[in-house]
């Protein structure tokens, strides 16, 4: 979703006038899009403003230097006082203001800009995209679910969904520009609506208006999915058999008090059904290790979870508090090493559980999208399977370009990657 808005941003600077420089040292506005939801981005945010207040301190000309995005409306004013080179934050919804708040830091005030405005979706700016393979396209903005460790609806506002003529005008364009890929994103599409249009029936009519390129969409909240979705995606061959699907915890206690909404049952019913449904599919997930009041015998419901569901992939973390949140008042009663503990144990049973399911694809054939050169051989091209996996192959005589969609035979596969050669084209790694 940053990364989208990144490219929100950049259109509505350009179509200001502005122009985007390659080289830090061109830049006289420097504006950094901020993530919050956990405590690793916001280091890391506070760690990239200390590496660029080393760099333009002694500068001798004006420097406008802004702070946007989730921790701009999380942080407020502070972000005024963590260094002296702050002097613009403005919040996910006030983008459009971004030109004239620069002129104005240019004449010497500091600007913030934070309120949530649940009528703004950016429906009529067409985002400035770098690349020519993929596109992210947001459908909705906003949150209503209020899970019990999560920022995103204090700082990204309620739910809106975008209208439909305004996404298939966009997907419209992404075809005309030859965009091989599209991403819808949402913080819980599955919520989507506009109109007489849920989420099953605009993916359907995204993958009836492109019908050559490949449709992905992240994210599903399992409270929400339902099996008219799962047709959906069984009835297009052009949407990808690929589905977020975060569980958090494997433990019903636990998600309760994540207010989550769901049991670990009908979790489990959901990834039953989509494993008939779509038996080729591949389903990845989002899991919480040390949430506060977790137990030894909650850690284990989660670990056999994980080995009943074998998800493909997971983005695993351990709980960081965040201020705001209903979680933020609870005693944080889990010891950091011990979260470390099962967060690594949570780990180390994924990597497995992964690594068994490449090695499994040994000797299957891939469609595959080029993406770019592999940074270990400039001889060899990565790209992303309709899985969703990374493949890595050769690309003897040049005769592949990035873009290209080919058929790779897979011969050798790690926990994050599998390698193969274009079945026309075989060689040896």
């Amino acid at each position: 979703m940053n990364l989208n808005d990144t490219e929100l941003i950049k259109s509505i600077m350009i179509e200001a006038g502005f122009e985007i420089v390659d080289e830090f040292n061109k830049a006289d506005v420097i504006l950094l899009n901020t993530c919050s939801v956990r405590e690793h981005a916001t280091e890391r945010v506070h760690n990239i403003i200390g590496n660029i207040y080393s760099k333009i301190k002694n500068r001798k000309y004006k420097t406008v230097f802004g702070i946007l995005g989730c921790m701009a409306k999380h942080y407020g004013d502070e972000m005024f006082l963590y260094t002296n080179i702050v002097n613009l934050v403005v919040g996910v919804d006030e983008y459009r203001k971004l030109p004239d708040l620069v002129k104005e830091c240019f004449e010497g005030e500091n600007k913030i800009a934070i309120d949530l405005n649940t009528k703004e979706d950016y429906n009529d700016i067409i985002p400035f995209r770098k690349s020519t393979i993929s596109a992210w396209l947001t459908i909705m903005r906003g949150c209503n679910n209020f899970c019990s460790y999560c920022v995103v609806p204090y700082v990204r506002g309620s739910e809106r969904s975008r209208s439909v003529d305004s996404i298939l005008k966009e997907v419209s364009y992404l075809v005309d520009n030859d965009i091989k890929e599209i991403t819808l994103l949402g913080q819980n599409v599955n919520n989507y609506s506009y109109n007489d249009f849920d989420f099953p029936k605009l993916l359907g009519t995204v993958a009836d208006t492109a019908p050559d390129i490949r449709i992905r969409f992240i994210t599903s909240h399992p409270k929400n999915m339902t099996s008219e979705l799962i047709d959906t995606i069984a009835k297009y061959d052009n949407i990808c058999n690929y589905i977020h699907l975060p569980v958090q915890s494997g433990s019903d206690r636990i998600l309760e008090k994540m207010n989550r909404k769901y049991t670990t049952e009908h979790y489990l019913s959901l990834v039953n059904e989509i494993k008939d449904k779509l038996p080729s599919n591949a389903i990845s997930t989002d899991i919480i290790a040390g949430y506060p009041s977790e137990t030894l015998e909650d850690h284990q419901a989660t670990l056999d979870l994980i080995k009943e569901v074998r998800f493909t992939s997971a983005f695993m973390f351990r709980y960081s508090p965040r201020k705001g949140t209903k979680a933020f008042n609870e005693i944080n009663d889990v010891p950091e090493a011990e979260k470390i503990r099962r967060l690594n144990e949570i780990i180390n049973l994924q990597i497995q559980i992964s690594e068994e399911i490449n090695t499994a694809k040994i000797k299957n054939i891939y469609p595959v999208l080029i993406e770019g050169t592999s940074k270990k051989s400039y001889n060899q091209l990565k790209g992303k399977s309709e899985l969703f996996d990374t493949v890595v192959f050769c690309n003897r005589k040049n005769k592949y370009k990035i873009g290209d969609k080919v058929p790779v035979k897979i011969v050798d596969a790690t926990n994050k990657t599998l390698k193969g050669y274009i079945i026309e084209n075989k060689c040896e790694f």
